[in-house]
C-alpha cells in the first residue's frame, strides 16, 4: 500500500475554524481504515462516496477536533469537498486517486 509521510499543517472550515491535520494515531487509524475500506464498492455512486467520506472524517475530527466529531450535519455545513480529500488523504496517508485501486485488491 503506497503511503506518503505528512508534515502536521493548518486548514481552515469554511466558518473560519482552524484545524492542525497530520496522520491519525493508530487507534484511530484502524477505525477509520475500517470504514474507508468500502470506497472501492462505492466509488461510482456520488451520494454514497460523500457519505463514506464524511464518516471518515467524523473519525478523523476525534483527533483533529472533538467537538466537531459528533455532528454530521453540522460539520457539513462547514466544509468542502476538497477540505474533505485533504483530510482524509493527510489522515491515512493514501491518495484518493489510489483508493479505488488499493481496496479492490488490483494494486500493481
Amino acid at each position: 500500500m503506497a503511503t506518503t509521510v505528512h508534515e502536521a499543517h493548518k486548514i481552515s472550515l469554511i466558518d473560519g475554524t482552524e484545524i492542525t491535520l497530520r496522520p491519525l494515531k493508530i487507534s484511530l487509524l484502524r477505525k477509520f481504515m475500517k470504514k474507508f475500506e468500502g470506497i472501492a464498492a462505492v466509488v461510482d455512486d456520488n451520494d454514497k462516496s460523500i457519505n463514506l467520506l464524511m464518516e471518515c472524517v467524523l473519525i478523523a475530527m476525534e483527533q483533529y477536533k472533538p467537538e466537531l466529531a459528533g455532528d454530521l450535519a453540522a460539520l457539513e455545513e462547514i466544509i468542502d469537498l476538497p477540505t474533505v480529500y485533504e483530510i482524509v488523504e493527510t489522515a491515512s496517508g493514501i491518495k484518493l486517486s489510489d483508493a479505488a485501486t488499493i481496496f479492490s485488491g488490483n494494486e500493481e
